[in-house]
Protein backbone atom coordinates (compact mmCIF):
# COMPACT_ATOMS: atom_id res chain seq x y z
CA UNK A 1 0.00 0.00 0.00
CA UNK A 2 1.24 3.48 -0.85
CA UNK A 3 0.19 6.89 0.42
CA UNK A 4 -0.92 7.73 -3.12
CA UNK A 5 -3.29 4.77 -3.41
CA UNK A 6 -7.04 5.14 -2.92
CA UNK A 7 -6.99 2.35 -0.35
CA UNK A 8 -4.74 4.34 1.96
CA UNK A 9 -7.33 7.00 2.83
CA UNK A 10 -9.86 4.65 4.51
CA UNK A 11 -6.99 2.68 6.04
CA UNK A 12 -5.51 5.85 7.51
CA UNK A 13 -8.87 7.06 8.87
CA UNK A 14 -9.54 3.72 10.56
CA UNK A 15 -6.05 3.65 12.11
CA UNK A 16 -6.37 7.19 13.49
CA UNK A 17 -9.87 6.66 14.89
CA UNK A 18 -9.16 3.27 16.48
CA UNK A 19 -5.81 4.31 17.93
CA UNK A 20 -7.40 7.36 19.54
CA UNK A 21 -10.23 5.26 20.91
CA UNK A 22 -7.84 2.88 22.68
CA UNK A 23 -7.00 4.22 26.12
CA UNK A 24 -4.47 1.53 27.02
CA UNK A 25 -1.01 2.50 25.67
CA UNK A 26 0.16 -1.09 25.18
CA UNK A 27 -3.02 -1.97 23.31
CA UNK A 28 -2.59 1.12 21.13
CA UNK A 29 0.98 0.17 20.24
CA UNK A 30 -0.08 -3.40 19.49
CA UNK A 31 -2.82 -2.08 17.22
CA UNK A 32 -0.34 0.16 15.36
CA UNK A 33 1.97 -2.83 14.93
CA UNK A 34 -0.81 -4.98 13.44
CA UNK A 35 -1.91 -2.09 11.24
CA UNK A 36 1.68 -1.70 10.01
CA UNK A 37 1.86 -5.38 9.08
CA UNK A 38 -1.46 -5.07 7.22
CA UNK A 39 -0.15 -1.95 5.45
CA UNK A 40 2.88 -3.91 4.22
CA UNK A 41 0.93 -7.11 3.50
CA UNK A 42 -1.44 -5.19 1.21
CA UNK A 43 1.42 -5.21 -1.32
CA UNK A 44 2.52 -8.86 -1.01
CA UNK A 45 1.61 -10.79 2.17
CA UNK A 46 4.41 -13.41 2.14
CA UNK A 47 7.09 -10.72 2.34
CA UNK A 48 5.96 -9.83 5.85
CA UNK A 49 8.05 -12.87 6.81
CA UNK A 50 11.19 -10.90 5.89
CA UNK A 51 10.18 -8.22 8.35
CA UNK A 52 9.73 -10.84 11.04
CA UNK A 53 13.15 -12.35 10.30
CA UNK A 54 14.94 -9.00 10.55
CA UNK A 55 13.01 -8.04 13.66
CA UNK A 56 13.64 -11.29 15.55
CA UNK A 57 17.29 -11.67 14.56
CA UNK A 58 18.30 -8.13 15.46
CA UNK A 59 16.30 -8.10 18.70
CA UNK A 60 17.96 -11.24 20.07
CA UNK A 61 21.43 -10.52 18.65
CA UNK A 62 21.47 -7.02 20.15
CA UNK A 63 20.50 -8.43 23.56
CA UNK A 64 23.37 -10.94 23.44
CA UNK A 65 25.84 -8.33 22.20
CA UNK A 66 24.96 -6.09 25.13
CA UNK A 67 25.42 -8.89 27.67
CA UNK A 68 28.68 -10.17 26.19
CA UNK A 69 32.01 -8.89 27.52
CA UNK A 70 34.13 -10.77 25.00
CA UNK A 71 35.05 -8.67 21.96
CA UNK A 72 35.40 -11.81 19.88
CA UNK A 73 31.88 -12.94 20.79
CA UNK A 74 30.49 -9.47 20.15
CA UNK A 75 32.07 -9.38 16.71
CA UNK A 76 30.76 -12.84 15.91
CA UNK A 77 27.24 -11.82 16.89
CA UNK A 78 27.51 -8.63 14.84
CA UNK A 79 28.62 -10.73 11.89
CA UNK A 80 25.44 -12.79 12.23
CA UNK A 81 23.15 -9.79 11.91
CA UNK A 82 25.24 -8.35 9.05
CA UNK A 83 25.09 -11.63 7.14
CA UNK A 84 21.36 -12.06 7.66
CA UNK A 85 20.30 -8.50 6.85
CA UNK A 86 22.77 -7.76 4.07
CA UNK A 87 22.35 -11.29 2.74
CA UNK A 88 18.60 -10.81 2.33
CA UNK A 89 19.12 -7.35 0.82
CA UNK A 90 21.81 -8.63 -1.51
CA UNK A 91 19.78 -11.59 -2.74
CA UNK A 92 16.52 -9.78 -3.39
CA UNK A 93 17.98 -6.53 -4.72
CA UNK A 94 21.32 -7.36 -6.33
CA UNK A 95 21.47 -11.05 -7.28
CA UNK A 96 19.66 -10.55 -10.58
CA UNK A 97 21.91 -7.57 -11.36
CA UNK A 98 25.01 -9.67 -10.69
CA UNK A 99 23.76 -12.47 -12.94
CA UNK A 100 23.03 -10.08 -15.81
CA UNK A 101 26.37 -8.32 -15.35
CA UNK A 102 28.23 -11.63 -15.38
CA UNK A 103 26.48 -12.64 -18.58
CA UNK A 104 27.40 -9.34 -20.25
CA UNK A 105 30.99 -9.56 -19.02
CA UNK A 106 31.45 -13.08 -20.40
CA UNK A 107 29.86 -12.06 -23.69
CA UNK A 108 32.35 -9.19 -23.95
CA UNK A 109 35.23 -11.70 -23.96
CA UNK A 110 33.42 -13.99 -26.44
CA UNK A 111 32.27 -16.52 -23.86
CA UNK A 112 28.68 -17.29 -24.68
CA UNK A 113 27.12 -18.49 -21.45
CA UNK A 114 23.50 -17.78 -20.69
CA UNK A 115 22.35 -17.87 -17.10
CA UNK A 116 18.68 -18.19 -16.32
CA UNK A 117 17.15 -14.89 -15.27
CA UNK A 118 16.35 -15.34 -11.55
CA UNK A 119 13.32 -13.01 -11.89
CA UNK A 120 13.38 -12.11 -8.21
CA UNK A 121 10.63 -9.87 -6.83
CA UNK A 122 12.12 -6.93 -4.95
CA UNK A 123 10.40 -6.49 -1.56
CA UNK A 124 9.20 -2.92 -1.23
CA UNK A 125 11.12 -0.89 1.35
CA UNK A 126 13.77 -3.56 2.03
CA UNK A 127 16.61 -1.05 1.62
CA UNK A 128 15.04 1.24 4.21
CA UNK A 129 14.12 -1.21 6.95
CA UNK A 130 17.39 -3.12 6.52
CA UNK A 131 19.42 0.01 7.23
CA UNK A 132 17.07 0.88 10.08
CA UNK A 133 17.45 -2.45 11.88
CA UNK A 134 21.20 -2.47 11.25
CA UNK A 135 21.57 0.93 12.88
CA UNK A 136 19.98 -0.47 16.05
CA UNK A 137 22.37 -3.41 16.32
CA UNK A 138 25.39 -1.31 15.38
CA UNK A 139 24.55 1.29 18.04
CA UNK A 140 24.29 -1.45 20.66
CA UNK A 141 27.57 -2.97 19.46
CA UNK A 142 29.35 0.38 19.72
CA UNK A 143 27.87 0.98 23.21
CA UNK A 144 26.06 4.08 21.95
CA UNK A 145 22.65 2.67 22.86
CA UNK A 146 21.16 0.07 25.15
CA UNK A 147 18.84 -2.64 23.82
CA UNK A 148 15.16 -1.86 24.03
CA UNK A 149 13.27 -3.25 27.00
CA UNK A 150 10.07 -3.99 25.12
CA UNK A 151 9.92 -6.28 22.11
CA UNK A 152 6.61 -4.66 21.16
CA UNK A 153 8.28 -1.24 21.04
CA UNK A 154 11.15 -2.58 18.95
CA UNK A 155 8.84 -4.40 16.52
CA UNK A 156 6.84 -1.19 16.10
CA UNK A 157 10.08 0.72 15.50
CA UNK A 158 11.02 -1.63 12.65
CA UNK A 159 7.55 -1.81 11.11
CA UNK A 160 5.93 1.59 11.81
CA UNK A 161 4.02 2.04 8.56
CA UNK A 162 4.50 5.79 7.87
CA UNK A 163 8.23 5.35 7.27
CA UNK A 164 8.32 1.64 6.41
CA UNK A 165 8.53 1.65 2.62
CA UNK A 166 10.28 4.93 1.73
CA UNK A 167 11.83 6.42 4.84
CA UNK A 168 13.00 8.52 6.51
CA UNK A 169 15.47 6.02 7.96
CA UNK A 170 14.81 6.39 11.69
CA UNK A 171 17.29 5.60 14.47
CA UNK A 172 16.16 3.55 17.46
CA UNK A 173 17.46 6.30 19.73
CA UNK A 174 14.96 8.66 18.08
CA UNK A 175 11.93 6.37 18.07
CA UNK A 176 12.07 4.02 21.06
CA UNK A 177 11.98 6.82 23.69
CA UNK A 178 8.67 7.92 22.16
CA UNK A 179 7.22 4.49 22.95
CA UNK A 180 7.84 4.63 26.69
CA UNK A 181 5.09 6.95 27.87
CA UNK A 182 1.54 7.08 26.55
CA UNK A 183 1.16 9.62 23.79
CA UNK A 184 -1.83 10.81 21.83
CA UNK A 185 -1.67 13.49 19.14
CA UNK A 186 -2.98 16.88 20.19
CA UNK A 187 -5.35 18.84 17.98
CA UNK A 188 -2.42 21.01 16.94
CA UNK A 189 -0.34 17.96 15.97
CA UNK A 190 -3.24 16.51 14.00
CA UNK A 191 -3.69 19.80 12.17
CA UNK A 192 -0.01 20.07 11.32
CA UNK A 193 0.17 16.38 10.42
CA UNK A 194 -2.73 16.60 7.99
CA UNK A 195 -1.26 19.78 6.51
CA UNK A 196 2.11 18.11 5.95
CA UNK A 197 0.40 15.06 4.46
CA UNK A 198 -1.56 17.28 2.06
CA UNK A 199 1.55 19.23 1.05
CA UNK A 200 3.51 16.03 0.48
CA UNK A 201 0.71 14.44 -1.49
CA UNK A 202 0.40 17.53 -3.69
CA UNK A 203 4.15 17.59 -4.31
CA UNK A 204 4.22 13.89 -5.21
CA UNK A 205 0.99 13.45 -7.19
CA UNK A 206 0.47 16.84 -8.80
CA UNK A 207 3.93 18.36 -9.29
CA UNK A 208 6.13 15.26 -9.67
CA UNK A 209 3.78 12.82 -11.40
CA UNK A 210 1.26 14.99 -13.26
CA UNK A 211 3.26 18.08 -14.21
CA UNK A 212 6.97 17.24 -14.34
CA UNK A 213 6.96 13.56 -15.40
CA UNK A 214 5.43 14.15 -18.88
CA UNK A 215 7.99 16.89 -19.58
CA UNK A 216 10.87 14.64 -18.51
CA UNK A 217 9.63 11.70 -20.57
CA UNK A 218 9.17 13.87 -23.66
CA UNK A 219 12.88 14.75 -23.51
CA UNK A 220 14.61 11.67 -22.10
CA UNK A 221 12.44 8.97 -23.68
CA UNK A 222 13.29 9.86 -27.28
CA UNK A 223 15.64 8.50 -29.89
CA UNK A 224 16.26 11.85 -31.59
CA UNK A 225 18.54 14.57 -30.20
CA UNK A 226 16.86 17.34 -28.26
CA UNK A 227 17.59 20.99 -28.89
CA UNK A 228 19.16 23.35 -26.38
CA UNK A 229 15.94 24.66 -24.84
CA UNK A 230 14.10 21.29 -24.66
CA UNK A 231 17.20 19.66 -23.18
CA UNK A 232 17.47 22.24 -20.41
CA UNK A 233 13.71 22.15 -19.86
CA UNK A 234 13.81 18.37 -19.43
CA UNK A 235 16.75 18.49 -17.04
CA UNK A 236 15.26 21.23 -14.86
CA UNK A 237 11.92 19.39 -14.91
CA UNK A 238 13.65 16.22 -13.76
CA UNK A 239 15.35 18.09 -10.92
CA UNK A 240 11.91 19.28 -9.82
CA UNK A 241 10.32 15.87 -10.35
CA UNK A 242 12.82 13.88 -8.31
CA UNK A 243 12.84 16.42 -5.48
CA UNK A 244 9.03 16.59 -5.28
CA UNK A 245 8.83 12.80 -5.51
CA UNK A 246 11.25 12.12 -2.63
CA UNK A 247 10.37 15.20 -0.56
CA UNK A 248 6.64 14.63 -1.10
CA UNK A 249 6.66 11.03 0.10
CA UNK A 250 8.90 11.82 3.10
CA UNK A 251 6.66 14.75 4.05
CA UNK A 252 3.61 12.48 3.84
CA UNK A 253 5.35 10.04 6.20
CA UNK A 254 6.21 12.78 8.69
CA UNK A 255 2.65 14.11 8.56
CA UNK A 256 0.99 10.71 9.02
CA UNK A 257 3.27 9.89 11.95
CA UNK A 258 2.50 13.24 13.57
CA UNK A 259 -1.26 12.60 13.46
CA UNK A 260 -0.53 9.45 15.46
CA UNK A 261 1.58 11.34 17.99
CA UNK A 262 5.04 10.34 16.74
CA UNK A 263 7.83 12.60 15.47
CA UNK A 264 10.01 11.53 12.54
CA UNK A 265 13.20 13.35 11.51
CA UNK A 266 13.35 15.80 8.61
CA UNK A 267 14.70 14.26 5.43
CA UNK A 268 15.11 17.28 3.14
CA UNK A 269 16.26 20.78 4.04
CA UNK A 270 16.13 23.05 1.00
CA UNK A 271 18.70 20.98 -0.97
CA UNK A 272 18.60 23.17 -4.06
CA UNK A 273 19.64 26.09 -1.88
CA UNK A 274 22.92 24.34 -1.10
CA UNK A 275 26.23 26.12 -1.58
CA UNK A 276 28.51 23.45 -2.98
CA UNK A 277 28.06 19.72 -3.40
CA UNK A 278 29.08 18.80 0.14
CA UNK A 279 26.43 21.16 1.45
CA UNK A 280 23.94 19.55 -0.91
CA UNK A 281 24.43 16.15 0.74
CA UNK A 282 23.83 17.71 4.14
CA UNK A 283 20.40 18.75 2.90
CA UNK A 284 19.30 15.92 0.56
CA UNK A 285 17.95 12.62 1.90
CA UNK A 286 19.42 13.52 5.27
CA UNK A 287 18.54 10.25 7.00
CA UNK A 288 20.45 8.27 4.36
CA UNK A 289 23.48 10.56 4.11
CA UNK A 290 23.89 10.64 7.90
CA UNK A 291 23.48 6.84 8.03
CA UNK A 292 26.26 6.41 5.46
CA UNK A 293 28.41 8.87 7.39
CA UNK A 294 27.90 7.30 10.82
CA UNK A 295 27.88 3.60 9.93
CA UNK A 296 30.17 3.43 6.90
CA UNK A 297 32.40 6.47 6.34
CA UNK A 298 33.44 7.06 9.97
CA UNK A 299 33.98 3.34 10.79
CA UNK A 300 36.20 3.11 7.69
CA UNK A 301 38.37 5.81 9.23
CA UNK A 302 36.72 8.96 7.95
CA UNK A 303 39.30 11.68 7.49
CA UNK A 304 41.43 10.58 10.44
CA UNK A 305 43.98 8.50 8.53
CA UNK A 306 45.44 10.87 5.99
CA UNK A 307 44.39 12.36 2.68
CA UNK A 308 44.70 9.19 0.59
CA UNK A 309 42.66 7.10 2.99
CA UNK A 310 40.06 9.88 3.19
CA UNK A 311 39.65 9.85 -0.61
CA UNK A 312 39.29 6.05 -0.56
CA UNK A 313 36.74 6.15 2.27
CA UNK A 314 34.69 8.77 0.45
CA UNK A 315 34.83 6.73 -2.76
CA UNK A 316 33.61 3.56 -1.03
CA UNK A 317 30.85 5.47 0.76
CA UNK A 318 29.54 7.26 -2.34
CA UNK A 319 29.79 4.18 -4.59
CA UNK A 320 27.84 2.06 -2.12
CA UNK A 321 25.43 4.95 -1.56
CA UNK A 322 24.79 5.06 -5.29
CA UNK A 323 24.29 1.30 -5.43
CA UNK A 324 21.87 1.50 -2.47
CA UNK A 325 19.50 3.51 -4.67
CA UNK A 326 19.19 0.73 -7.24
CA UNK A 327 20.80 -2.32 -8.83
CA UNK A 328 22.18 -0.65 -11.93
CA UNK A 329 25.57 0.35 -13.27
CA UNK A 330 24.18 3.84 -13.78
CA UNK A 331 23.58 4.18 -10.04
CA UNK A 332 27.16 3.03 -9.41
CA UNK A 333 28.43 5.60 -11.92
CA UNK A 334 26.25 8.24 -10.31
CA UNK A 335 27.80 7.41 -6.93
CA UNK A 336 31.26 7.75 -8.45
CA UNK A 337 30.32 11.08 -10.03
CA UNK A 338 29.03 12.29 -6.67
CA UNK A 339 32.38 11.32 -5.14
CA UNK A 340 34.26 13.36 -7.76
CA UNK A 341 32.00 16.37 -7.23
CA UNK A 342 32.58 16.20 -3.47
CA UNK A 343 36.20 17.15 -4.17
CA UNK A 344 34.97 20.52 -5.33
CA UNK A 345 33.49 21.00 -1.89
CA UNK A 346 32.16 24.35 -0.85
CA UNK A 347 34.05 27.47 -1.91
CA UNK A 348 36.05 29.01 0.91
CA UNK A 349 34.08 31.77 2.56
CA UNK A 350 30.95 30.84 0.61
CA UNK A 351 29.02 29.85 3.71
CA UNK A 352 28.60 31.99 6.77
CA UNK A 353 26.96 30.56 9.87
CA UNK A 354 25.53 32.86 12.50
CA UNK A 355 23.06 32.67 15.35
CA UNK A 356 20.02 34.82 15.87
CA UNK A 357 17.18 34.31 18.26
CA UNK A 358 18.75 31.04 19.44
CA UNK A 359 18.60 29.54 15.94
CA UNK A 360 21.59 28.70 13.77
CA UNK A 361 21.26 30.08 10.27
CA UNK A 362 23.39 29.69 7.19
CA UNK A 363 23.83 32.04 4.29
CA UNK A 364 26.25 32.45 1.46
CA UNK A 365 26.95 32.92 -2.23
CA UNK A 366 29.14 31.07 -4.66
CA UNK A 367 30.58 31.73 -8.08
CA UNK A 368 28.95 29.60 -10.73
CA UNK A 369 30.74 29.01 -14.00
CA UNK A 370 30.21 26.93 -17.12
CA UNK A 371 32.18 24.02 -15.65
CA UNK A 372 29.98 24.05 -12.51
CA UNK A 373 26.78 24.03 -14.54
CA UNK A 374 28.10 21.27 -16.80
CA UNK A 375 28.99 19.19 -13.72
CA UNK A 376 25.47 19.73 -12.39
CA UNK A 377 23.94 18.72 -15.71
CA UNK A 378 25.96 15.53 -15.74
CA UNK A 379 25.00 14.83 -12.12
CA UNK A 380 21.28 15.23 -12.77
CA UNK A 381 21.56 13.37 -16.06
CA UNK A 382 23.39 10.41 -14.59
CA UNK A 383 20.89 10.14 -11.77
CA UNK A 384 17.91 10.40 -14.07
CA UNK A 385 19.29 7.71 -16.33
CA UNK A 386 19.76 5.34 -13.43
CA UNK A 387 16.41 6.22 -11.87
CA UNK A 388 14.36 5.54 -14.95
CA UNK A 389 16.37 2.54 -16.05
CA UNK A 390 15.82 0.90 -12.69
CA UNK A 391 12.29 2.12 -12.00
CA UNK A 392 10.67 1.79 -15.39
CA UNK A 393 12.84 -0.61 -17.34
CA UNK A 394 13.69 2.04 -19.94
CA UNK A 395 17.26 2.55 -21.14
CA UNK A 396 17.98 6.27 -21.45
CA UNK A 397 21.74 6.00 -21.89
CA UNK A 398 21.69 6.62 -25.64
CA UNK A 399 19.48 9.66 -25.28
CA UNK A 400 21.58 10.89 -22.35
CA UNK A 401 24.73 10.86 -24.46
CA UNK A 402 22.94 12.83 -27.17
CA UNK A 403 21.73 15.38 -24.62
CA UNK A 404 25.22 15.55 -23.15
CA UNK A 405 26.57 16.58 -26.53
CA UNK A 406 23.93 19.28 -26.84
CA UNK A 407 24.76 20.66 -23.38
CA UNK A 408 28.48 20.53 -24.07
CA UNK A 409 28.11 22.46 -27.33
CA UNK A 410 25.97 25.19 -25.79
CA UNK A 411 27.46 25.51 -22.31
CA UNK A 412 29.86 28.29 -23.34
CA UNK A 413 26.86 30.56 -23.74
CA UNK A 414 26.59 30.46 -19.95
CA UNK A 415 29.88 32.34 -19.61
CA UNK A 416 27.93 35.54 -20.25
CA UNK A 417 25.55 34.70 -17.36
CA UNK A 418 25.38 37.58 -14.82
CA UNK A 419 25.84 35.06 -11.97
CA UNK A 420 29.55 34.91 -12.84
Amino acid sequence: MLFTSYAFIPFFLIVVLVSRALSNWTARKAFLLVASYLFYAAWNPPFVILLWISTLIDWHVAKRIDRSQSMRARRSLLLVTLLVNLGLLGYFKYFGFLVRSMTELLAAVNVNVTFADPDIILPVGISFYTFQTLSYTLDVYRRKARPGRSFLDYALYVTFFPQLVAGPIVRATEFLPQCVASRKATSSQIGWGLSLFTIGLFAKVVIADALMAPVVESVYDVATPAGFLPAWTGTVAFAMQIFCDFFGYSTCAIGVALTLGFALPDNFRFPYGAVGFSDFWRRWHISLSTWLRDYLYIPLGGNRKGATRTYVNLAITMLLGGLWHGASWMFLIWGGASRVLLDRGTPAGAITTFKTGGLERTTGTARVGASDVWAGVRRVGLFSSGQYESGHGVDFRHGLLQLGGVFKNHVNHLRRCPCR
